[in-house]
Formats: structure tokens, C-alpha cells, sequence
């Protein structure tokens, strides 16, 4: 017999990840010694034989020890606690952690178990429901010495081991990859309230889905673009932005449209410069009125700067550049830089709260700005503009409302007229070509 199948295994806590291990790796050869707190818990499991007293026991008739309990205090339990593994333990014994816990528990696990010469790796595992038929991915954080170790018994139970990096990484790439399941969980349910309430039978959502990206290779694009570097390539970037906004754009006048809360697409195309490493003030803490941490003031100045392009649409900023007026200076550093970029609100949520504002004090040429900042960036429409005046109308009274209507009026026929030109422009082209 091989080495690697004279090591002993060991499995704590039968449930629907445990058992499964347990069962995988018994039906090839290597059955494990298991404890579970409810006595008869590996009755249902194929080839699995009956639990042992206490953790302890399995560590001494073990080599390498899986801990498959829910909590954290569940995994101190089976591991410190008065009949833990390590009351049982022996020199070169592992215990490999596969319950999904936080960081420092990680941490602290495995400095008890080196306090008692107790080697250990954090192990997530994923799909669970496959766990029984060798089909769970291990993701392990260790180093490399223990993890050679356990090797041959994880491969038994796992059909691909990856190993992530240190201790902790595996704990780390599991709660990552977490967040990938439950973000995408999220978004598929805005995407349905969306299309439910256009309609659309939410079926019909899925068949395009599936259809258009039966092996979900979209969901990832972006993780596979960045490579090595961990950079999005910027040529790819400035491709996938104006495609990426504009879609966004969409999802979101729909939504106001039928009154569905799509909190996620709002962060989606708030954010949407930062998901593409187009805006390399986009770690910069806006909120931080002393230059936000290493960043300093003229960082902060040109994320106003850039912010107050993203309100009003590109180029608004450009008069602004250089004045160095006390006024201005504040408006940009913090008007924009500051509060128009807290999170909490959308740009348009802003937008709509700053055209209201403009309309109490009668200043048609203040609600031009702000009304052609939003037919630029395309979160409101000129019908939506005008419905907004009729709406203020009542607040504000006849009075002033006509002054707002005079601003809306004018960002909306100069707009029109810049769409007429440009589409004049791109048709002479297209003939000359």
C-alpha cells in the first residue's frame, strides 16, 4: 500500500458537507473515523462506519482531520474545547478547517493548534451539494509543508484542490467568491423585478440568459481581462465604458419608469469608472475635508473637477480650471468633491433634489445647468424634465415654475439641437465615405 494511503482521516461534524466528505472519501478506500454530537448521523452515509465518543478520539485515530461544523463557536468547540481534537491530538496530526468562518478565527484556530504542534489550513468548499460524489472544490490556505501533507486525503473528497496562498487565504477566496454568488443573486433579482414589471415573464429572462451565455463566461469577463496585473487593460476599459453607462443608463429610466428599486444598478453605474480602472481618484476618500488620507489637496481638487463633469456632463469644468477663486476653489473641493460624491444618493437623486432647489428661488438660468446636465448624461428625458416643472409647479408656485420652465425649455431645444448636428455630421460623413 502507498503511503499516501496508509494516512488516516478523520471527519467532525455529518452534515450535508461533512457527511459528503466522509461518503467521498470512503468510496475510495479510505474510510474516515467521524463524530457527529447527534449519535446516529452516519447511519444514511454508504460506508461510513459509526461515530466515535468525542472529537478526540477521532484526532487519535487520525492523521488529518476535517472540521465541518456552522459556527465559530461550534469549530472552538471541536478543536480546544475538554474532548477537542487537540485533547487527543499527536505530533504531525492536521486539522483542516472547512467551515466558513471570519479571519481572525481563522487565525486564532491556528495558533492553538501550533501551540500544540498541530499543523492546520483553512479549507473552503464549494458546490456543497456535491460533496458526496467527489465534486466539491477545496480552497485551501496554509503553507505549502502542511497542505503536501494533507494532500492525499483532501484529494480523496475533493475533485480539485486550490491552493490560494497562506494561512487565511483560503477562508479569504471562499468569503470572495461569496460575495460573486450572492452580488449576482442580488442583481438577477433587480433584473426580474425589472422585467416583470415591463411585462416580461420572468422565464423568458432566463432563456436569453442561458441561451446567449450557457457556460456564464460574462459573469467573469472582467476578472479574466485584468490578468496578472490585476489591472483592467485601459484600452479595454474606455471600450466597455460608454457601452457599459449607457446600458445602466437604461436599466435605470426603466426602473424609475415602473417604480421598481434597483439599489444595485445605481451602484453599478455610480461606480461604473472604478469597476473599469478608468478613474485613478476613485480610492480617494471624498468625505476626508483634510485631502483624504495620502492624497492631497490638489488630488482632492481634481476629483471635484472630474466630478463635476460626471454632473453636468464633459467639459463643464474646463472655465473652472485654474481660477483659483476662494468661492470657486470650495465649490469644487467641496460641493463636488465632497458631497456630490457621498454615497447614500445617486447623481440623478441629487439632480432632481438641486432642480427643485433652483426652482424656489426663480433662476432660469441655474435650472439650464442642471437640467442640461441630465439630458447629457442621459438620466432624464425631456418629457420627464417637463413633467418635474408641472410637479414643482404646485410647490413653488405659477410664478416661479415659469422661470423653471424657461430653464427646462432651453436645455431641452439647445440639447436637441446638438443631437441634430451631431447626427447631421455623422450622416455627411457616412455619404462621403
Amino acid at each position: 500500500m502507498s503511503e499516501s494511503k496508509t494516512l488516516r482521516a478523520g471527519v467532525v461534524g455529518l452534515g450535508i458537507i461533512g457527511g459528503g466528505v466522509a461518503v467521498s472519501m470512503a468510496r475510495r478506500g479510505r474510510v474516515p473515523a467521524v463524530h457527529d454530537v447527534r449519535p446516529g448521523a452516519s447511519a444514511g452515509l454508504p460506508g461510513v462506519g459509526d461515530p466515535l465518543g468525542s472529537p478526540a478520539e477521532v484526532a487519535g485515530s487520525s492523521d488529518v482531520v476535517m472540521v465541518a461544523v456552522v459556527t465559530a463557536d461550534q469549530a472552538r468547540d471541536v478543536i480546544g474545547g475538554e474532548n477537542g481534537l487537540l485533547a487527543g491530538a499527536h505530533p504531525g496530526l492536521t486539522v483542516v478547517l472547512l467551515s466558513t468562518v471570519a479571519l481572525p478565527v481563522v487565525h486564532e484556530l491556528a495558533a492553538l493548534c501550533a501551540g500544540h504542534d498541530v499543523g492546520f489550513l483553512d479549507c473552503g468548499v464549494t458546490p456543497g451539494d456535491r460533496a458526496a460524489d467527489h465534486g466539491m472544490v477545496a480552497i485551501v490556505g496554509g503553507d505549502q509543508a502542511t497542505v503536501d501533507a494533507a494532500r492525499p486525503v483532501l484529494d480523496d473528497w475533493a475533485r480539485k484542490v486550490v491552493h490560494c496562498g497562506p494561512l487565511g487565504a483560503g477562508m479569504a477566496t471562499k468569503i470572495a467568491r461569496n460575495v460573486v454568488t450572492y452580488g449576482s443573486w442580488r442583481a438577477v433579482f433587480e433584473a426580474t423585478a425589472l422585467a416583470r414589471a415591463a411585462g416580461v415573464d420572468p422565464a423568458r429572462l432566463a432563456e436569453v440568459i442561458d441561451t446567449a451565455d450557457p457556460e456564464g463566461h460574462t459573469l467573469l469577463a472582467l476578472l479574466r481581462l485584468r490578468g496578472c496585473g490585476d489591472t483592467l487593460p485601459e484600452a479595454a476599459g474606455r471600450t466597455i465604458q460608454p457601452l457599459m453607462t449607457k446600458d445602466l443608463d437604461a436599466a435605470r429610466d426603466l426602473a424609475a419608469a415602473l417604480s421598481v428599486d434597483v439599489p444595485l444598478v445605481e451602484v453599478a453605474r455610480t461606480r461604473a469608472e472604478q469597476t473599469l480602472d478608468l478613474d485613478d481618484l476613485d480610492d480617494l476618500d471624498p468625505t476626508d475635508p483634510a485631502g483624504a488620507g495620502d492624497h492631497n489637496r490638489d488630488d482632492l481638487h481634481r476629483y471635484g473637477l472630474a466630478m463635476m463633469d460626471r454632473v453636468y456632463g464633459p467639459g463643464f469644468s474646463t472655465a473652472l480650471q485654474g481660477e483659483g477663486a476662494p468661492f470657486t476653489d470650495e465649490t469644487v473641493d467641496y460641493l463636488f468633491a465632497q458631497v456630490w460624491a457621498r454615497p447614500g444618493l445617486s447623481v440623478r437623486d441629487r439632480r432632481l433634489l438641486t432642480l427643485g432647489v433652483a426652482a424656489t428661488v426663480g433662476r432660469p438660468e441655474l435650472v439650464q445647468i442642471i437640467a442640461t446636465g441630465g439630458l447629457v448624461n442621459d438620466e432624464l428625458t425631456p418629457d420627464q424634465l417637463r413633467e418635474a416643472v408641472l410637479h414643482l409647479a404646485v410647490y413653488t408656485g405659477w410664478c416661479k415654475a415659469t422661470a423653471a420652465h424657461a430653464g427646462v425649455t432651453a436645455a431641452v431645444e439647445a440639447h436637441t439641437a446638438v443631437e441634430a448636428h451631431t447626427a447631421v455630421d455623422a450622416h455627411t460623413a457616412k455619404e462621403q465615405r
